[in-house]
């Protein structure tokens, strides 16, 4: 059975908002920070939605860990967080 590709948008983005919230717990920032923060590295699109299928299957406090060390990472690799 085909999923209605706006039915797997829907989840993604609500994903997206769990992790980004669940990333935001572990590093004891706003989730409004660690969103505006990972938007500017572009990992909701290249973390987040693009490795929804794997990343939807872990517990979401792995996910957070996974989240915040993403974006430390990207960040440190930038120069910084602005």
């Amino acid at each position: 059975m085909c999923r209605q590709p706006d039915i797997l948008e829907s989840e993604k983005i609500h994903f997206a908002v769990m992790a980004i919230e669940a990333g935001a717990r572990e590093m004891g920032i706003s989730p409004m920070e660690m969103r505006r923060r990972l938007e500017k590295m572009n990992l909701i699109k290249r973390l987040l939605l693009d490795n929804y299928e794997v990343m939807h299957t872990q517990s979401l406090k792995h996910v957070g860990e996974d989240v915040a060390e993403a974006l430390k990472n990207w960040e440190a690799q930038e120069g910084g967080k602005v």
